[in-house]
């Protein structure tokens, strides 16, 4: 009970030094908005993978679904992100850089891939606000099969209030055919 007593205090007492702060910056005669609150860090959405659409594997055209026919697995990795408030706090603007892995399979033929992917803006778990597809290419140097990669900075405005923007949530994944879906989804996540 102490320690929770001690805590109360010490928010009451923050809150009022906030309040001072706050009235002390409006006797100044200025509108601005004070220094405290114009530096505020902005929330962010729940950012993440669509854990169905983490990997591409692709396959030859007509050669099967096995490691000989394998032209291509790419993998989601992660992401960088940074939140601020929108001009007028009229929402959040999102920068976005997603971050690849690829492998190139027996079966590539070229030293450069064409890599499909996408962002979703949602609110709830099924309902799509906007959703815009890029292409990422990556290129294997002679002798390396393996690269890593990211995509290019993404710029994606939520509109609505901070708060209201902070609810929704945004979802990297590959594009995928219903065939690399239907296998993905059928080895599960890895």
């Amino acid at each position: 009970m102490v320690k929770a007593r001690n805590l109360r205090e010490a928010k009451l007492a923050g809150g009022a030094a906030l309040s001072a702060l706050l009235l002390l910056a409006a006797c100044g005669g200025s509108s601005a908005p004070p220094d405290l609150l114009r530096n505020a860090q902005a929330p962010c959405p729940n950012i993440g993978i669509l854990s169905d659409a983490a990997e591409l594997t692709r396959f030859r055209p007509g050669g099967g679904q096995d490691l000989t026919a394998m032209e291509l697995n790419a993998s989601l990795t992660g992401f960088d992100a940074s939140c601020d408030y929108a001009p007028d706090r009229a929402g959040l603007d999102v920068t976005l850089t997603p971050r690849f892995t690829a492998e190139r399979g027996p079966a590539a033929t070229g030293r450069a891939a064409i890599i499909p992917y996408m962002v979703a803006v949602l609110d709830g778990p099924q309902h799509i606000l906007s959703r815009e597809a890029y292409n990422m290419q990556i290129s294997f140097p002679g002798n390396v099969s393996r690269a890593q990669s990211q995509g290019e900075e993404l710029s994606i405005r939520i509109p609505g209030t901070p708060q209201s923007a902070a609810q929704k949530n945004i979802l990297i994944g590959f594009v995928l055919s219903p065939e690399e879906l239907a296998l993905n989804r059928r080895r599960g996540p890895r």
